[in-house]
């Protein structure tokens, strides 16, 4: 399989798969890299697909980047890679994990994309933060007055990160997709995931026994097996 290291505007990129007028853009989710895309690449690229993935703020080879990890930084960017693929490929996907099917959600509501797949997504992040708060025992006052709080879970919640959310609800998504669920997500709530699907005329898949992480070998399995019929179809 080629594979081709290059730059996007001065973002870290891998073009995975010989020419092709077909491409699925690659998007991490927290702690992933732009690498972490190469099975994907493998099945996308035996059915005929490119892949295209980057390091999104404060990963791979940003990891020296700061506090620009959130939407108002990646959005722009992703929309930049937007325009670039456009300007190559004539048929575009997407495949999401996590919070990166979040900001994609934020970047590509008008893009033309032929299809997403999203692994466990974060769908309602004003919901996320929500439960976190309330296991981290804080309040919207508290949080508003410190703008922002570190938790014993290693995640910081922002006032301002609050804000974003709730000015910035998932109201449009028109791009036919299919989720992959594990039963067992400790971000998002069967019930989000579940509202969702009825609301866009999603395809939802749920792995019984499943984590938000897919890391073990039955998890990675499953992942594998549904990338590959969803690819197929």
């Amino acid at each position: 399989m080629e594979k081709t290291c290059f730059q996007i505007h001065g973002i870290p990129a891998i073009l995975w798969g010989s020419g092709s007028n077909k491409v699925y853009l690659y998007i991490h989710g927290q702690a992933g890299r732009k690498e972490e895309a190469e099975t994907f690449a493998h099945i996308g690229c035996h059915y005929g697909w490119q892949v295209l993935s980057i390091d999104l703020p404060e990963h791979g080879e940003r990891k020296k980047d700061t506090n620009s990890f959130d939407p108002w930084h990646v959005v722009p960017e992703l929309l930049s890679v937007m325009e670039y693929i456009k300007g190559r490929w004539t048929h575009i996907s997407l495949f999401a994990n996590s919070i990166g099917a979040w900001f994609s959600m934020l970047s590509f509501e008008n893009e033309p994309l032929e299809k997403s797949l999203f692994v466990s997504p974060i769908l309602d992040m004003n919901q996320l933060i929500s439960d976190m708060m309330l296991r981290a025992n804080v309040s919207e006052t508290e949080l508003e007055r410190e703008r922002s709080i570190p938790t014993a879970s290693g995640q910081t919640l922002s006032w301002e990160y609050l804000l974003y959310a709730r000015n910035h609800p998932i109201t449009k998504w028109k791009v036919p997709t299919a989720i992959l669920y594990g039963e067992h997500d400790e971000l998002t709530d069967r019930t989000v995931v579940e509202n969702f699907v009825q609301r866009f005329h999603c395809n939802l898949t749920i792995m019984k026994n499943g984590e938000h992480w897919f890391h073990t070998p039955e998890q990675l399995e499953v992942l594998n097996n549904w990338i590959e019929t969803r690819l197929r179809e």
